[in-house]
């Protein structure tokens, strides 16, 4: 079983920057691709970010490219996500996600492609 458990959220203003964390346990991933996703009130879950196990790979929504950055450290079992230049429409709750039905895939950005889920952690840009 695979645990996975954001951390980093929280508020800051628009223009300003935050990094999530999303630290993983119960199983070493680093030969697996892992994403970001997000989820406003009152909308669907959206594609934010994903990496392959390389971390050679990586792709971004268009509404987040330039600005977000996801990275990962297999020895920490981590992945992270950085957000510069934050908007408004950029709050809602970020999940991580985790794929082990084939190792050495490239990135995924549908959610149905994941397996494993985070609780998730909210970020609030204000304007």
């Amino acid at each position: 079983q695979v645990q996975l458990v954001e951390s980093g959220g929280g508020l800051v203003q628009a223009g300003g920057s935050l990094r999530l964390s999303c630290a993983a346990s119960g199983r070493t991933l680093s030969t697996y691709a892992m994403g970001w996703f997000r989820q406003a009130p009152g909308k669907e879950r959206e594609f934010v970010a994903a990496i392959n196990w390389s971390a050679r790979s990586m792709y971004y929504a268009d509404s987040v490219k330039g600005r977000f950055t996801i990275s990962r450290d297999n020895a920490k079992n981590t992945v992270y996500l950085q957000m510069n230049s934050l908007k408004p429409e950029d709050t809602a709750v970020y999940y991580c996600a985790a794929e082990i039905r084939n190792a050495y895939s490239p990135p995924h950005l549908r959610d149905s492609d994941y397996d494993y889920w985070g609780q998730g952690t909210q970020v609030t840009v204000s304007s």
